[in-house]
């Protein structure tokens, strides 16, 4: 009987689950690494800690680990319901707010390993979180796809640590009321993009008026696992950020409040460095959970129940 002890948070009604202690012996090395590593010889741990019965669809996880780096405060490899993350940003905010909970860091300045390299993260005085992702960009504009049951679709690929297909101009609105027709057209866009020669993209973001004239936009995300992000999603943002920035929408320092579908808003930024794009984005995450889970073997649902989507 295996004992695991994590800590439950959300950052703007997305949750992410932090492995602490218990985790499987994934060795030494770089994030990126231990991410291969725990992908090639440990996916049924993943599926234990998020799927159902103990976790659900919407679940990010993180195992914390050793950095490799040594002015890193932690390391941190992130997955979902389907597998590998390759970076996550509700989730490394909820990391930071995690390891505040723990003690292990104080109000400042911290640089988090990832599995897509070194960030820098701040814990501000009144507990939010902001980082500077790795740098974003795009690398398509303006495809157009032709769409199973909505006809011609355009938008960008883009990079913000995960691979998007951005799309601005559609006929839905973005509202709870529509999150069933909202999904099954943002799949449908995938599954176009990727049989379009962009099987990189597993994220799918969309964009309309917002619904609190603060903000600057709403935005609907489906992640790879075909649950949609609740949080404005910190990859998302900064890969909207880069396009904005390319096109000349949004100046080095001006601040981008993304708003996502529950209302919770993360702002994005960005500065410029050797001709690179390195956005910023500002958010909460709030730990609502500190439980031990329990792997019995002799629980025929021990291991979780595999939800592999079918493309």
């Amino acid at each position: 009987m295996n004992l695991i002890k994590v800590i439950d948070s959300h950052t703007g009604g997305e949750p992410t689950r932090v492995v602490i202690d218990g985790g499987p012996d994934i060795g030494s090395g770089s994030a990126a690494d231990l991410r291969e590593r725990f992908k090639n010889d440990h996916d049924s741990f993943r599926c234990a800690v998020v799927n159902e019965p103990r976790g659900s669809d919407i679940l990010v996880g993180g195992l914390l680990v050793e950095p490799k780096d040594q002015t890193c405060e932690a390391g941190v490899i992130f997955f979902n319901n389907v597998g590998m993350l390759n970076m996550c940003g509700h989730g490394l905010i909820g990391f930071v707010a995690t390891l505040s909970h723990l003690g292990r860091i104080q109000p400042g300045k911290h640089s988090i390993e990832t599995s897509v390299g070194l960030v820098s993260t701040q814990l501000h005085d009144d507990g939010q979180v902001s980082f500077e992702n790795v740098p974003s960009y795009r690398k398509a504009k303006s495809i157009k796809l032709e769409v199973e049951g909505y006809g011609e679709v355009t938008g960008d690929v883009a990079w913000g640590g995960n691979w998007f297909f951005l799309i601005k101009d559609h006929n839905l609105e973005i509202d709870f009321e529509n999150v069933d027709k909202l999904t099954q057209f943002t799949w449908n866009v995938r599954k176009a993009v990727n049989a379009n020669g962009y099987q990189e993209v597993d994220h799918i973001e969309m964009f309309a008026a917002p619904e609190n004239p603060e903000n600057n936009s709403r935005n609907f995300v489906l992640c790879p696992g075909k649950a949609y992000d609740r949080s404005p999603c910190g990859t998302g943002t900064s890969a909207k950020v880069a396009c904005m920035a390319e096109d000349g929408l949004l100046q080095r320092g001006e601040v981008w409040r993304q708003e996502s579908i529950t209302g919770s808003v993360f702002e994005g930024s960005y500065r410029v460095e050797d001709g690179k794009v390195i956005p910023s984005i500002k958010g909460s995450a709030f730990v609502n959970g500190e439980s031990t889970l329990i792997l019995n073997p002799a629980d025929p649902l021990c291991w979780g129940i595999d939800s592999q989507v079918n493309m």
